[in-house]
């Protein structure tokens, strides 16, 4: 009883929290620590990822779940008697394209437990600041949402040039003096201020050294996002809607998913006047644009009819893993096609291939159980109308590579073609389908 209590409490709790906030955006939350109950904990442990990378401590989901309570009671009598010490974070790198690697941090398991118990918090109060451009690391917003408002804007709207924007290593960048003066505009509780000064300030283990940074927030850590979110809005989203569009002689729209965004105009001039101004406005904040991703281009209804009266083939970009190219549907309306980024593509594909390599002496049923939810999982986002070309591309690449490391199981025995035929149809791979039809996909007219 006393845990349905508490749960009640914290969600009436939170319910008045955001609806505090959505009364008054100038409001300062003096009292919230108080909601960090032991239930409230519990929760939040319960919500992590149960297979997720221990931290420094090497602390597992499970070993902790042995004695869970008891381990809850004594985090929360830490963090009420300001006892609590957050960990340093484990440095992992995380392969990319190009022979480059991208750093993750990952928090030890308690200190994701407090982060994951006043993300609840602060996501109360921030949704109802935070603007309807923003969609990454929202509840209920998703990075498909920013794809269909891409079709929405570009084909509904006067939309006649894009800029195509990219931030150098946004989250190792961000300033977090100013960032913390950015919370204490809505948050005003010193223990929340202190736990989240100690998550930005760990620092990181790497090879046995402690490496600590004075930017930065540490991307892989529960709390990140959202804090990441914050910068933005306020760099970013309110500059664009409050200063930059009322500036502007035409139509002018923002979608951002996390630190991925993109800006569309109707007037080229407005395009030139905000390209000429956001690197500036971005170096104030302690961030930089990255000079080679960053780039204006024509694109839209009329440079599609330009290009099919003998002028230049209108530009592409790239947003969330898909490059959207203006096409004509086939009743000749103005439409947006969308397809896997290139580079994209080539990364799954060598996901599959060292994933085959690593496991092909295991069963063929398990290999075939672990291709196949692959497979779903790359239609699942990838599976976007007009996509279906790329779809079967990475099928068919698929299929040959599970049989070019089948082939490789022992010496001198070779897996032939047809008896790899005969394997498909005993354990049959899933065939692309589309995930995201034209009805939700809302980027044709």
């Amino acid at each position: 009883m006393a845990g349905l209590r508490d749960r009640a409490s914290m969600s009436t709790g939170l319910d008045r929290i955001a609806e505090l906030a959505r009364a008054n955006k100038t409001l300062q939350f003096t009292s919230i620590a108080h909601l960090l109950t032991v239930t409230v904990l519990e929760r939040a442990w319960a919500a992590l990822r149960k297979e997720a990378s221990a931290g420094v401590d090497g602390v597992t989901y499970a070993e902790y779940g042995g004695r869970a309570r008891e381990n809850l009671e004594q985090l929360h009598d830490r963090l009420v008697r300001g006892q609590y010490r957050a960990q340093p974070l484990r440095r992992v790198y995380i392969p990319k394209e190009g022979g480059t690697a991208r750093a993750l941090s990952i928090p030890a398991l308690e200190d994701k437990i407090v982060q994951r118990a006043v993300l609840a918090l602060l996501t109360g109060i921030y949704e109802q600041d935070f603007l309807g451009c923003s969609y990454g690391f929202r509840p209920g917003r998703s990075p498909h949402d920013a794809l269909d408002e891409i079709g929405r804007v570009i084909c509904r709207r006067p939309v006649r040039y894009v800029l195509e924007a990219d931030i150098c290593a946004y989250f190792d960048t961000i300033v977090r003096s100013q960032l913390m003066e950015m919370i204490e505009g809505r948050v005003r509780d010193g223990s929340i201020l202190r736990l989240i000064g100690k998550w930005i300030n760990a620092g990181v283990l790497e090879d046995g050294r402690l490496l600590v940074t004075q930017t930065g927030v540490g991307q892989g850590q529960v709390i990140s996002p959202l804090l990441a979110n914050i910068y933005l809005h306020y760099v970013l989203d309110e500059w664009f809607e409050d200063v930059v569009k009322p500036r502007l002689r035409g139509e002018a729209y923002e979608i951002r998913y996390a630190d991925d965004f993109i800006f569309c105009f109707q007037h080229r001039e407005d395009a030139e006047r905000v390209l000429a101004v956001l690197g500036k406005r971005l170096e104030k904040y302690g961030l930089r644009l990255h000079p080679d991703k960053t780039r204006l281009i024509e694109f839209g209804r009329e440079a599609l009819t330009r290009s099919e009266e003998g002028g230049p083939k209108p530009g592409t970009f790239d947003f969330l893993g898909f490059t959207h190219v203006c096409k004509r549907s086939w009743r000749g309306k103005f439409t947006i096609h969308v397809r896997t980024m290139r580079k994209r593509l080539r990364r799954s594909l060598k996901r599959v291939s060292a994933w085959c390599q690593r496991h092909r002496h295991q069963p063929v049923v398990e290999q075939w159980e672990a291709l196949n939810a692959m497979l779903r999982g790359h239609y699942q986002y990838y599976g976007r109308a007009t996509n279906y070309r790329q779809l079967w591309e990475f099928y068919r690449e698929v299929r040959k590579t599970w049989h070019k490391w089948l082939n490789r199981r022992s010496r001198g025995r070779s897996l032939r073609w047809r008896a790899y035929d005969e394997l498909l149809v005993a354990y049959p791979l899933q065939r692309p389908y589309i995930a995201r039809p034209w009805a939700s996909a809302g980027s044709h007219v």
